[in-house]
């Protein structure tokens, strides 16, 4: 397998005191990924966002939001109404990176008949064969 050339950075994620290691965290787990997939069409109020990213809690978006405006990849804007209103979007950084997510969640998407097949083959492999813990029969 063939990878791009490296390229000289002042960053290595792969080393664990690496501050990117952390960003990448924040951008590709579940919650920062769909986080931002989400933001990529346009701003939202946080319930709206909630109601969106399907199945995060009230406390988890809010951790997810605050890390990634801390990372700088989402602003908030809070209007001074009464009720209060805040809105999030992507800053022009948190874009760029969303594009990329988006492709690879599009990738995914596209590809998830051959996943769910591959599952399959799996699991069933896993029912007949021997048992990972004895290396007989179940």
């Amino acid at each position: 397998m063939t990878t791009a050339p490296e390229q000289d950075l002042p960053y290595d994620v792969f080393s664990k005191a690496c501050p990117s290691r952390v960003t990448l965290e924040h951008v590709t787990g579940r919650w920062g990924a769909l986080t931002l997939g989400a933001l990529y069409q346009g701003s939202f109020r946080f319930n709206e966002l909630r109601r969106r990213v399907d199945g995060v809690s009230e406390k988890m978006l809010s951790q997810t939001l605050h890390a990634l405006e801390r990372d700088g990849l989402v602003l908030r804007e809070a209007q001074p109404t009464n009720p209060p209103r805040v809105d999030y979007e992507l800053t022009p950084l948190g874009r760029e990176v969303a594009e990329r997510l988006l492709a690879l969640i599009h990738f995914v998407e596209g590809r998830m008949d051959d996943v769910l097949e591959a599952r399959s083959r799996y699991d069933e492999a896993r029912a007949s064969g021997p048992s990972p813990a004895t290396g007989r029969a179940s």
